[in-house]
């Protein structure tokens, strides 16, 4: 925390003589402060410190404590010393003071009687030299003419003023708002010949600030926007560099109305500036102009309600140690008027103000460029986003993530298992991974001036003001100094990089007074003794790591080479390192501290093929220099002789002299390469990364020759392309192509305090800062900057190498989106547009139709046509989707073709897209398709189809049952929008209690239309034998299979060969054939416990015909297994409701029972497909009640046998309900067939009882009868497994020969139910299939369950069932 050591008050009679304190200045040696004030005086403070040994606050430690005070340096760091302000001197210069500006032993003062005096910080009088403004000739730059013009009239001064060190001068603001930049012509600046430059065109100037690592001179002006001016080396004139202005887009409301800029203040470590306006409001700016935070918009601006907030006015503000803190003298204070009785919620003066910041690492440490991983760093914590470290333990506690933001709950993904390495640990989650720095460094280092972390984002190493510190996020632990005074004893200068488990540092050994490279090894204790240290000739500034290779940047220009190698000489490994080369740099540099960074590459202006020696392409090619945002690239020269390498030691190679410098690109802040290799995607691993600020990022892409061929004389081997992305970067992840920042959100805690206090707190005008992760894909710009220049060739090889990504269908997408907002909505027309050339390309990816649709889906209406006009007609589109089998594509294009065509070519895609589902079970779509094509239906008077209303929710007729369902379960919502298909659906009944009649003929035509497609595929399926696929058809789509079969009975639901259905039956349902048993035919188990279960819950509503012959028949058997089958009932219950189907089972089982036919019930049953995993809850039931019995060895034998011959338990539940829809419709053949499979004698009786109770067709009995020696036969030949069944069901087969002889002429087939035709039965019987279809439920259960819900609704509903309007057949009603 910081602390207040002295404060100062002037006098009431001195300070009415001096006028209020304007302006401070610092001796650059920190002894004393030079005071501007209002009337026209320079006040000169010493800073004393009061006795020697006096500290103001002093860190008391418990006896025998590490932290002795034997420590160097210890005072000075732990205590805050006790010092006084003196005022020695006063000096009158007999003018307001406009600017007071320290510049190296002196101090320059500029007064508004347009002089500027020059004074020693000592001996103040005979240093006085006062220059004129009106002497100084300005020009447009220092090569015209030396006189220049000069300011020329009277009342020309100074208002605000800054010197640059690096570019020997100062940048002014004059009172009439033009700006300019004051020389020496000599080179020693006291000297009295100035010169100064301008540039035309400002003429609002209010302040000034400068950076002197960029050499940029930023200009506030009235308009509210800061323009940056850089020196042009060659002629000396000012140019401007970029201007930091909102946007009207950014900002609507605010961007004009900010008044002029105020202050203007860079940063300690020049990366960022920040700007404030008078009508208050900050703003931070990267160096070449991207914007970072604006406090005018979003919640800084308003409140959660919405109104307005007053923005943060500002007086006064400055940086702190390293810039991690801004420091503000805001000025809302004073300006509140009312008046209240309590006196001190009224704050009359100025509240000072603390901002926190967390910064880069890369702003201090720029070697870090080379990483995949964002690192942020804090006075006393560190941001990453590399994932838990702990990931590649796979231990994921809830301790691996340290407190983020205090309350905040832990993350949701916290606990998912994401993979250590790739994408997802670097991407992850929003929040990031913090660590806090041991407390023992800070105590004695604070503040953090450099941190690093290793290539696998494991271990980070940390530099304070002494000494450095490393952390294991595998092992949580810090790793300090055993030595302190080691620590105490070296400074890091140059920052620090990790070389496998190495850190490389460079810095400064105190005692020695010796600059040193030191490399010390992770695993080791921290100690000089296990150190490999280099003496360095003078200061290092950067280093970096490439490879093997350590470039070090130092304070005499000259880089240096080092090779650097892990050595185990005895018990301590070390890493050796040996100087390679040196190369002198001060010929091109004019100052070292312009230097931003330096890092090896092997990026060169070659490709590699066209080298001699294509190995040497992966050498370090070339050094990267980053010089005050100028991107310098110097490489290796290849014109000498190259044979002699061959023979030479191979250590000599690498020593090659480097070519002159070359100048890569303008307004540089960030540089980013990878040293790996991938043959798959060399033009993102060999690819040169920029960040330009304002300007967005730029790529050096490298551009490859099509198949090794010889490339072309003409084209050059490189790129650059420049493209904007919406973050700023702070990492490049080469392969994925993404681009990793973070982003300032904000918190809004307002409504904790109350209005009307008369003064808002601060917390509700600033709002609670949170910084997040973010990520953004840029491979689309790049593709569309290559096919802009015609190399569509290269985007192709770049787009194939990344076509593996997982957003690469996104890519495409928002390629296309892009090119085609931009040309559809032009003003003018374009003379070359680009979409046609996009479209091509996107031709060359399988995912082009899927692109396009989805493109078009998520534009207007109105850009339809354009966009098609490019890439094809929909039509044809769609014919490509359907015979690519692309069905959910398909769908989507529907949707367009129904808003660009008429209905009837709408209808005609959809129907072929409808019979295409059908025949692929692709029943979510099936659905979406009936929905579609009623919807056409019902829109055919108006063009394009609009939405229908909707029928009332009372409506309870017995087909709203699918209505239902069909949205509950369709899942392929991305396939259909919600908008068009959120339409009415209406089956061929009336549509409630009402009983109202159609809205419109048409949707009459329409649903005929549609029951002929459904009955066509039904007719199909049943005349190939697929009965699974029928049963899921009719499940799947609400399909009426019991009425449909009736009227079926003697044409397509025929069995026409019974030993062809038989095995494709036990094909299809997975069913074993029969296998002849050792044990005795006869069992207990025979009738199957499905059975009896049902029977037992229905004995007391059997209403029906059918289960009444069922019972008596099954009588026998039901007695015989009844006495330790019994248990089953409850047991069947709980233990379905345990296993993990457990509560759908449950539901399905109970909703028809107890609701009725209440159609919601039945919609949330669960469907019968092919996919859903049925839990075999009653094999487990089955165990269960035998683990309690004793049973004979013969007894368990012939039940292993039994269960060996069955199929899965699914399949037996959907065979048994198919054989419930035949039974019910009196397709007694299929009954056969079902029950030979199922190898239940039962089944055949029940049948036999049918016939004789009822008349049944004699064509039909003669058919079983043929068809049930044809499959004695072939049992006979093909499968005696199935001979023991047939012999016992020879009695019932004989009974059929009986019946035949005796038939008379046969009727229609009426069977005996409580007045109510078949017809009627179909639908009741549909309610219950969802139970059945899931799961463990019997069939004879199913039976009772459509029973109970039939009689009860029967006499409610007689009277509405009047004749249907299909026109297909007749009811009689009770």
């Amino acid at each position: 925390p910081s602390v207040l050591i002295v404060t100062y008050k002037e006098p009431e009679k001195s300070s009415s003589q001096f006028g209020f304190y304007k302006q401070a200045e610092w001796r650059p040696d920190s002894t004393m402060i030079a005071v501007s004030t209002a009337y026209g005086y320079v006040l000169f403070f010493h800073i004393t410190s009061t006795r020697g040994d006096k500290y103001l606050y002093e860190p008391v430690y418990p006896k025998g404590s590490p932290q002795m005070k034997g420590t160097p340096h210890f005072k000075e760091e732990q205590c805050a010393p006790a010092l006084n302000l003196e005022m020695r001197k006063i000096l009158d210069l007999q003018a307001p003071i406009m600017s007071l500006q320290s510049v190296l032993e002196d101090l320059l003062v500029a007064t508004s009687d347009g002089l500027l005096h020059l004074i020693h910080w000592e001996g103040m009088t005979n240093g006085r030299k006062a220059i004129n403004l009106c002497t100084v000739p300005f020009s447009v730059d220092l090569q015209s003419s030396r006189a220049g013009s000069f300011l020329g009239f009277a009342g020309v001064h100074i208002r605000d003023m800054e010197h640059c060190a690096t570019l020997d001068g100062f940048a002014v603001v004059f009172n009439d708002g033009k700006v300019g930049f004051i020389t020496p012509v000599s080179s020693r600046f006291p000297a009295e010949q100035l010169h100064g430059v301008w540039p035309q065109d400002v003429v609002d100037g209010t302040c000034v600030a400068v950076n002197n690592k960029y050499r940029l001179m930023a200009f506030g002006c009235a308009s509210g926007s800061v323009q940056v001016y850089t020196i042009d080396n060659t002629t000396g004139a000012m140019l401007l560099s970029h201007k930091l202005e909102l946007t009207a887009k950014q900002y609507p409301d605010i961007w004009n109305k900010t008044g002029a800029v105020k202050l203007v203040r860079w940063s300690p470590d020049n990366s960022v500036v920040i700007v404030t306006w008078e009508n208050g409001g900050l703003s931070l700016w990267s160096v070449f102009g991207a914007q970072l935070i604006c406090t005018l918009g979003g919640d800084f601006a308003y409140r959660s309600d919405g109104t307005k907030k007053d923005p943060l006015k500002i007086n006064s503000m400055s940086w702190g140690a390293e810039g991690y803190h801004l420091w503000v003298i805001s000025g809302f204070g004073a300006q509140n008027t009312e008046i209240e009785s309590d006196s001190k919620s009224i704050v009359k003066q100025p509240g000072i103000l603390l901002f926190q910041f967390i910064k880069s690492v890369l702003t201090v440490n720029p070697c870090m460029s080379n990483q995949e991983q964002v690192l942020l760093q804090g006075e006393d914590r560190l941001y990453l986003n590399c994932g838990e470290a702990s990931q590649t333990q796979h231990a994921r506690g809830s301790s691996a993530r340290p407190e983020h933001k205090a309350a905040g709950p832990r993350s949701p993904f916290a606990d998912s298992g994401l993979e250590a390495q790739g994408l997802s640990t670097l991407l992850g989650h929003r929040h990031w991974h913090v660590v806090q720095i041991s407390n023992t460094y800070l105590e004695s280092n604070w503040p953090i001036r450099f941190s690093a972390i290793d290539k696998l984002g494991q271990n980070i190493a940390v530099v304070g003001k002494f000494g450095f510190a490393h952390y294991s996020l595998l092992t949580k632990k810090w790793k300090l100094f055993g030595n302190i005074t080691q620590e105490q004893n070296m400074i890091v200068t140059g920052g620090l990089a990790w070389w496998n488990d190495f850190i490389v540092l460079a810095c400064y050994n105190i005692s020695d007074h010796q600059e040193e490279l030191r490399v010390y090894l992770r695993t080791s204790n921290l100690d000089n003794a296990f150190a490999h240290v280099t003496k360095a000739k003078a200061e290092t500034l950067l280093l970096s790591v490439f490879r093997d290779m350590v470039i070090v940047f130092r304070a005499d220009c000259s880089i240096c080479l080092y090779s650097i190698e892990r050595k185990s000489d005895g018990p301590n490994t070390t890493a050796g390192v040996q100087v390679l080369q040196e190369v002198s740099m001060s010929r091109y540099i004019p100052h070292p501290f312009l230097v931003v960074s330096v890092t090896l590459t092997s990026v060169s202006t070659e490709n590699g093929i066209t080298l001699k020696m294509p190995q040497q392409a992966r050498d370090a090619e070339s050094i990267m220099l980053n010089l005050a945002g100028q991107l310098i690239m110097m490489q290796r020269d290849r014109s000498g002789p190259q044979i002699r390498e061959k023979d030479s030691h191979p250590n000599q190679r690498k020593l090659l002299p480097f070519c002159p410098p070359v100048v890569l690109a303008q307004s540089v802040e960030n540089v980013w390469t990878t040293c790996r290799a991938n043959k798959q995607k060399r033009h993102l691993l060999e690819a040169l990364w920029l960040s330009c600020g304002g300007a967005g990022m730029k790529v050096w892409l490298p551009l490859f020759p099509r198949d090794h061929r010889k490339p072309h004389s003409f084209l050059s081997q490189r790129i650059m392309l420049p493209f904007h992305i919406n973050i700023y970067p702070l990492a490049v992840l080469f392969e994925d192509a993404l681009v990793l920042g973070a982003v300032n959100d904000t918190l809004l805690y307002d409504s904790l305090y109350t209005r009307n206090s008369a003064w808002e707190q601060l917390e509700v005008l600033f709002p609670y800062c949170v910084v997040e992760r973010t990520s953004q894909i840029y491979l689309h710009h790049i593709l569309r900057q290559l096919l802009v220049r015609n190399l569509g060739e290269q985007a192709l090889l770049l787009a194939q190498s990344c076509a593996a990504l997982p957003y690469f269908p996104h890519v495409l997408e928002l390629m296309l989106h892009e090119v085609l907002e931009e040309e559809a909505t032009s003003r003018e027309p374009i003379p070359d547009p680009l979409l046609p050339t996009v479209a091509k390309f996107i031709t060359e990816f399988p995912l082009f139709l899927q692109t396009v649709v989805h493109c078009a889906r998520k534009t207007e209406y109105a850009l339809w046509n354009y966009l098609f006009a490019a890439v094809g007609n929909p039509k044809d589109l769609f014919e490509e989707c359907l015979m690519a089998q692309d069905l959910d594509t398909a769908a989507s294009y529907l949707i367009i073709l129904q808003n660009m065509e008429v209905p009837a070519v709408s209808r005609q895609h959809a129907t072929l897209l409808f019979n295409t589902a059908l025949e692929q079970g692709k029943w979510d779509l099936c659905r979406h398709m009936i929905r579609f094509l009623k919807a056409i239906g019902s829109g055919e008077s108006e063009t394009p189809p609009s939405t229908p209303t909707a029928q009332e929710p009372s409506s309870s007729g017995g087909f709203e049952f699918f209505r239902n369902r069909s949205i509950s379960l369709s899942q392929s919502a991305e396939n259909v929008p919600a908008s068009k298909f959120s339409l009415q659906k209406t089956l061929s009944m009336p549509s409630g209690p009402s009983g109202k009649r159609w809205s419109r003929d048409s949707d009459c035509a329409e649903n005929m239309y549609i029951d002929m497609m459904l009955w066509r595929h039904a007719r199909r399926l049943l005349e190939e034998v697929r009965l699974k696929d029928l049963g899921c058809f009719a499940a799947q789509l609400g399909f009426e299979l019991i009425s449909w079969l009736c009227k079926e009975r003697t044409r397509a639901a025929r069995v026409d060969n019974f030993v062809l259905a038989l095995k494709r039956l036990h094909k299809d349902f997975l069913w074993p054939l029969p296998i002849i048993p050792a044990a005795s035919v006869s069992s207990p188990f025979k009738n199957g416990k499905y059975r009896t279960v049902g029977e037992q819950l229905l004995k007391s509503q059997s209403a029906d015909p059918f289960l009444n012959l069922d019972m008596d028949a099954g009588v026998s058997t039901v007695q015989r297994s009844q006495s330790w089958l019994g248990s089953i009932g409850p047991a069947h219950h709980e233990l379905d409701t345990a296993s993990s189907h457990g509560p759908q089972m449950q539901d399905a089982f109970l909703s028809p029972l107890s609701n009725k036919g209440d159609e919601c019930s039945i919609g949330s049953a669960t469907d019968l497909t092919e996919s859903s995993s049925v839990v075999d809850g009653d094999w487990t039931v089955v165990g269960e009640s035998f683990s309690t019995l004793s049973l004979t060895q013969s007894e368990l034998e012939h039940i292993s046998m039994e269960l060996a011959s069955k199929g899965p338990h699914k399949s037996q539940v959907q065979l048994r309900y198919l054989l419930h829809m035949f039974m019910e419709a009196g397709c007694l053949d299929w009954c056969v067939v079902i029950g030979l499979i199922l190898r239940e004698a039962s089944v055949i009786s029940q049948i036999l009882l049918l016939v004789q109770s009822s008349e049944v067709d004699g064509e039909m009995l003669q058919n079983i009868k043929t068809g049930l020696h044809a499959v004695d036969r072939w049992a006979s030949t093909d499968c005696p497994g199935y001979k023991p069944f047939l012999n016992i069901i020879k009695p019932q087969v004989q009974k059929f020969s009986e019946l035949m002889e005796e038939q008379v002429q046969p009727e229609a087939f009426q069977p005996v139910t409580v007045g109510k035709t078949p017809e009627h039965t179909g639908p009741r019987a549909e309610e219950s299939r969802g139970p059945s279809g899931h799961g463990s439920l019997p069939q004879g259960e199913v039976g009772g369950s459509s029973l109970g819900i039939r009689k009860e609704e029967d006499t409610a509903r007689a009277e509405e069932e009047e004749s249907f309007q299909d026109g297909t057949y007749d009811c009689s009603v009770s």
